[in-house]
């Protein structure tokens, strides 16, 4: 038996983005709350939805019903309406640890996102890029739910 150590930049993830939402920093957050939970779809815009529970130390997961899953992760902090912060495997079925964070700010023209999600572990294969385009994607109907609501 052999074994191999991936080199560390193969075991890092880091992705951030900042996004800037028409609206009020208490109806961007609570789109932000909705959006990746009850709200959520899948990579091809089907539902999926999630339940995040907005509290030190609440699951954010997926109920397929009678004790049947998939655990994303805990929110490590909240302080609603400019900090939620989620670590956990998220969606990564592999030994790896991600950090997510979004930071929320009140700008002129409405609320600045800063996020930013950094993993440590065995990622893999495509889920790099299959992130970046998922977070954009999510990221765009946040948007679109605060400045609709």
């Amino acid at each position: 038996m052999t074994a191999v150590a991936p080199a560390i930049e193969n075991m890092t993830l880091n992705i951030t983005e900042k996004i800037l939402v028409r609206s009020s920093l208490a109806k961007t957050f609570a789109a932000l709350l909705e959006q990746p939970g009850p709200a959520n779809e899948g990579h091809e815009g089907t539902p999926m939805p999630m339940k995040i529970e907005p509290w030190p130390g609440g699951r954010w997961f997926r109920d397929l019903g009678n004790n049947n899953g998939h655990f994303w992760g805990h929110v490590q902090a909240i302080k609603q309406p400019t900090l939620l912060e989620i670590t956990g495997p998220l969606m990564m079925s592999a030994p790896v640890v991600s950090n997510m964070q979004y930071r929320l700010k009140e700008v002129d023209g409405g609320t600045l996102i800063t996020f930013r999600h950094t993993a440590l572990g065995l990622i893999p294969d495509g889920f790099r890029e299959g992130l970046a385009q998922g977070w954009t994607r999510m990221h765009a109907n946040v948007r679109r739910r605060a400045e609709s609501a």
